[in-house]
């Protein structure tokens, strides 16, 4: 989960929102292609898959800080 410093500067500022969601939706691209043309063993996809996880959640909650500006 985004930790309270991120948060509050995201709060804050409108462009540091902006960076973290590109980030996270780059990020969130990057592990899915990952997984898809990957031949990693299972205990590091399942590692991945949970990872991507929680990043959907933080860009949800990014989401929903832009959806209240």
């Amino acid at each position: 989960m985004i930790d309270d410093s991120t948060l509050k500067q995201c709060n804050k500022d409108k462009k540091v929102r902006e960076l973290k969601i590109k980030s996270l939706e780059h990020a969130i691209s990057q592990a899915e292609a990952m997984i898809t043309e990957s031949k990693m063993n299972r205990e590091a996809l399942t590692f991945l898959r949970r990872k991507v996880a929680d990043s959907l959640k933080e860009l949800e909650v990014l989401y929903l800080m832009n959806n209240k500006d």
